[in-house]
């Protein structure tokens, strides 16, 4: 019998089930709100970067356009420059190149979009040499499809070789690129 009541007198009764590990939801809650406010910083951050490389990819466009133009003006004397991107471009499978079709830029670029940018070739200035039109100026420019979004800043190059920009993403190109 002492035996009988020692064992009632300690035995515990079953136990609730342990607490399993894991996050509360005011926890989970708490990591919620967290990662939001820093994607809130970040995104603004990202379209940021997104268009400053939007607008150095538009940069190096136009210095693929100048030295096409160099190319395109050494290959086909008796026009002088292109004064458009259709004749700098080209397919490579339709034949050999020619004034026409010169095949000097990337077809991306030669189409006139590249990169949330648009290109043009404006300002042709031409005199006429034995019936033959020849280019002597050009200017090229490159302007965001959407300013404030696939970039800030428009840009222009001529046959000089300067780059300049419009702070106001068009095509009044003043401010000098270094």
């Amino acid at each position: 019998m002492h035996k009988l009541i020692f064992a009632l007198l300690n035995h515990k009764p079953p136990s609730r089930r342990r607490r399993q590990a894991g996050f509360t939801l005011m926890e989970l809650l708490i990591v919620i709100s967290i990662m939001l406010i820093l994607m809130l910083i970040a995104i603004p951050n990202m379209l940021n970067l997104r268009s400053q490389a939007n607008e150095t990819s538009a940069i190096q466009s136009l210095r693929a356009i100048y030295q096409a133009q160099i190319q395109y003006q050494t290959n086909y004397p008796a026009n002088g420059f292109a004064c458009s991107l259709q004749a700098l471009g080209g397919d490579t499978s339709a034949g050999p190149p020619s004034a026409q079709s010169a095949q000097l830029l990337q077809h991306d670029l030669s189409t006139g979009s590249k990169a949330g940018y648009t290109f043009n070739i404006t300002n042709c200035q031409k005199t006429t040499v034995n019936n033959q039109d020849m280019y002597t100026s050009y200017e090229a420019t490159a302007v965001p499809q959407a300013v404030g979004k696939t970039g800030h800043r428009g840009f222009c190059i001529d046959m000089t070789g300067e780059i300049k920009a419009d702070p106001a993403g068009g095509t009044n190109c003043t401010v000098p690129i270094q």
